[in-house]
């Protein structure tokens, strides 16, 4: 399956949205931890500047500023995290382990600053991060109190850099396992989606293949082949009742024909006599008809013909209906026009296409008024190939065009004329057989204010090269 094709399936639409929701989750449940570790590492950093705040004021409230000096002074001696500055409102240095009055910036929500400061490590400066809060004493002066957060500041760029790589991770990996797991279940669906295709054909005896694993997918297929299996036995044993009836029935009715012949030869049946045996016989010869439609149409859906074909010409079968239906168009005084076809080839059995096109011919006349014309064309297009026949008549109701291709479905307006009703149910049998497709729709006949256009649009031919090749494949 193309990734086109993977991207639109609704199971990769499925993970796709189980990915993104996923990828939500853990980005919000990481930035969830983020925060509230950085508040509580805050608070107890924040605490310890408090605690050196208040040891700090008490130092200057007993001994002012001298002694708040000498108090800084000693705390800076001893190193570690503790951070310390004296300074005048004008920030220079008085003493502290801070060299110089830092860039301060405000931490958010807070009356707590963060800045940057170097240090000495291993005998090169260092810039680190500190967090502090200022103190204002009496005499203008500052004092600064601070901690390092260097380590903690590091953690924090790490979990932020790391965080977007993460959800981006999860989205690809996501992405990545969503498409394997679809392709591995759509290959599945493709398997019964090619069965079902080859169904809708004509070849019932098509089954889903079982992968013998034992999930859903095998009890799915096995409840459709199941139902294949009834289906085939129901069309089955109902082809051998329509075969049986149409060739029980069909043998006695020329028999009877025969006799009805032999009859009037006999008898030398002459006046109202012979009027009455003439209809007997056309109305035996309409029941034959009924039952050989009816045998070729089980014979075509059966896919019995099919050995029959090769590849034709249109423009021949055309021409040869063309040349039988003149006289008949002449007598009913409709004008049949075939338009001068190019070399268009299909492959099909030329019977069944000729048998196709006399039912299309035949009920266009049939229903086209004194004057108004049939017209046959063939046109080839990059998809297919066209066979229409168009009429000035009265056309088929939009809304009955899908109705009357079914077995023995005639209109009220054809109700008073000749006919079975099996004529555009053959025809739409042998494009099922051809793969091809009929499509009823409005006459494009000149002049003709109605009228009905039938098309049985063919499917582009393959070449045999292309055949014999994707067999060899």
């Amino acid at each position: 399956m193309r990734t086109g094709q993977l991207l639109r399936t609704q199971a990769f639409r499925i993970v796709l949205v189980y990915v993104l929701l996923f990828a939500l989750s853990v980005a919000a449940l990481l930035a969830f931890t983020y925060w509230n570790t950085r508040r509580t590492l805050d608070a107890q950093t924040d605490q310890i500047i408090e605690a050196e705040i208040t040891g700090l004021a008490e130092q200057y409230t007993h001994l002012g500023v001298r002694g708040l000096v000498e108090a800084v002074r000693a705390r800076s001696l001893h190193g570690g995290q503790a951070l310390y500055l004296v300074s005048d409102t004008q920030h220079h240095y008085i003493t502290g382990n801070l060299n110089a009055w830092p860039q301060l910036s405000e931490a958010q929500g807070s009356q707590f600053v963060e800045f940057d400061y170097e240090r000495p490590v291993d005998g090169k400066l260092e810039t680190r991060r500190a967090r502090g809060r200022m103190f204002a004493l009496s005499g203008d002066f500052i004092l600064l109190v601070a901690q390092d957060v260097h380590e903690r500041y590091l953690t924090t760029r790490m979990f932020t850099t790391t965080l977007p790589w993460t959800v981006g991770l999860i989205l690809l990996l996501g992405l990545a396992g969503g498409a394997l797991m679809s392709r591995n279940m759509l290959r599945r669906l493709d398997a019964i989606n090619r069965t079902s295709g080859e169904i809708i054909k004509g070849d019932l005896t098509r089954r889903v293949p079982l992968a013998g694993s034992g999930d859903e997918f095998d009890l799915l297929a096995e409840n459709l082949n199941r139902m294949l299996d009834r289906i085939e036995r129901l069309m089955k044993g109902l082809r051998e009742v329509t075969d049986s009836v149409a060739h029980d029935l069909r043998t006695p009715l020329n028999r009877l024909r025969n006799r009805l012949e032999e009859s009037v030869a006999r008898l030398h049946a002459s006046g109202a006599q012979a009027s009455e045996i003439e209809r007997a016989i056309a109305e035996t010869d309409q029941l034959i008809g009924t039952f050989n439609a009816l045998l070729l149409i089980a014979e075509t859906d059966a896919g019995t013909t099919r050995a029959a074909m090769t590849a034709l010409d249109l423009g021949e079968v055309a021409a040869d209906v063309v040349e039988l239906y003149e006289p008949l168009a002449e007598e009913r005084r409709v004008k049949l026009v075939l338009l001068p076809p190019g070399p268009v080839t299909v492959e099909g059995n030329r019977s069944l296409i000729a048998q196709a096109l006399a039912n299309l011919v035949d009920n266009a006349i049939k229903y086209t008024p004194e004057g108004g014309a049939v017209r046959i064309r063939i046109a080839a297009a990059d998809t297919g190939v066209d066979l229409s026949v168009a009429d000035s008549g009265p056309g088929i109701p939009a809304e009955d065009r899908t109705r009357v291709v079914e077995r023995f479905v005639r209109l009220e307006a054809s109700r008073n004329s000749p006919g079975t009703g099996l004529g555009l149910s053959l025809v739409a049998a042998v494009a099922h057989f051809h793969n091809a497709e009929l499509v009823l729709q409005d006459s494009d006949v000149p002049g003709a204010p109605s009228g009905l256009m039938a098309v049985l649009r063919f499917p582009k031919p393959v070449s045999r090269v292309a055949t014999l090749k994707n067999a060899a494949e």
